[in-house]
């Protein structure tokens, strides 16, 4: 009979927590649906009738936040994704002058090369991973302000003529395509999970968790070297601020979007979509009804502070990796 009762009872915590879970995942797609409607109201349409020059700001946040997804999904930090994107982006401007798909590349090689100088650091010198990144964000960060001193690095004159939203919307699906595929239905996807819910374990299982955590950070940083071909061909030119702030808005949208801050098992890869479209679009409405940059960031800094609360898994988390 007390079995009995203690079945009952462990199938009653288990529908509870099932439901929780499915509140928490639909949370993100509805603040999405409410802040779009909220601030279309709010602005008397202009949201929507501007819906096309929204959306050009969300392709480099959301091709690089994949990046960050997935190193956020094996427990750890990159606080030097806006310094990669500078550096990428100022060697696709030079080399563009000779070739565009020798740009291209050339910003992939830039961006994976220093996300192979934080793994280094991380994964062979045993150093946490938001020390690391926020080490080289200053480093490089001080590289792009000295290569940008006299004057902004421009990019050759053929990049406007990829400025399209059909390009940057056709690239950014592409890579959202193949990082969903190999996320979902390749092992990929497995390792990284059981890396973030417990790398001891998962290095028992057979996993080569140092190996593992050594490409994850290459492959974030090629991700966002590729995202700098997409910002280059936006703006022309790199500036002192190039990528400035945009470690920022990935950790933010990606939090918006439901991302658990401790990685793991329930991680789902719509955290980085909802998520971006939910930092742009709340960025956009806020800006085009008024408010300065300073109260601004405080109702960001308010609503990232409520989604921290309702995402983070106080009995998984634990110190980043």
């Amino acid at each position: 009979m007390a079995s009995n009762t203690i079945t009952v009872s462990k199938d009653e915590e288990l529908k509870r927590l099932s439901r929780v879970s499915m509140i928490r995942s639909l949370l993100p797609i509805a603040g999405l649906i409410i802040i779009f409607v909220l601030f279309n109201i709010l602005t008397k349409g202009r949201m929507i009738n501007n819906l096309s020059l929204v959306m050009s700001q969300v392709y480099v946040t959301m091709i690089a936040a994949m990046g960050v997804f997935f190193i956020m999904t094996m427990g750890g930090l990159d606080f030097s994704q806006g310094s990669i994107l500078g550096i990428s982006s100022i060697v696709v401007c030079i080399v563009s002058k000779t070739s565009i798909p020798l740009a291209i590349l050339a910003g992939i090689a830039t961006g994976a090369a220093i996300g192979a100088f934080n793994a280094y650091f991380y994964v062979n010198r045993k150093i946490k991973s938001f020390i690391v990144t926020i080490c080289t964000m200053f480093l490089f960060r001080g590289f792009i302000k000295y290569l940008t001193t006299n004057a902004p690095v421009a990019g050759s004159a053929y990049l406007i003529n990829y400025d399209t939203n059909v390009i940057k919307a056709a690239c950014t699906i592409a890579v959202l395509a193949v990082g969903f595929f190999i996320f979902k239905f390749t092992k990929f996807g497995i390792y990284l999970k059981a890396i973030g819910a417990g790398e001891k374990a998962a290095k028992f299982s057979g996993i080569r968790t140092d190996k593992m955590k050594f490409f994850i950070y290459v492959l974030a940083g090629a991700i966002t070297g590729f995202a700098a071909f997409i910002n280059c061909i936006k703006v022309g030119s790199v500036t002192s601020s190039g990528g400035n702030q945009l470690e920022t808005q990935i950790l933010i949208a990606l939090v918006l979007g439901g991302m658990p801050i401790s990685g793991g098992a329930k991680v789902r890869f719509e955290n980085v979509i909802v998520g971006s479209l939910l930092y742009i679009v709340l960025n956009s409405g806020l800006t085009m009804m008024g408010f300065t940059t300073q109260m601004m960031q405080l109702i960001q800094g308010v609503i990232f502070l409520i989604f921290v609360a309702v995402f983070a898994d106080r009995q998984s988390l634990q110190v980043i990796k």
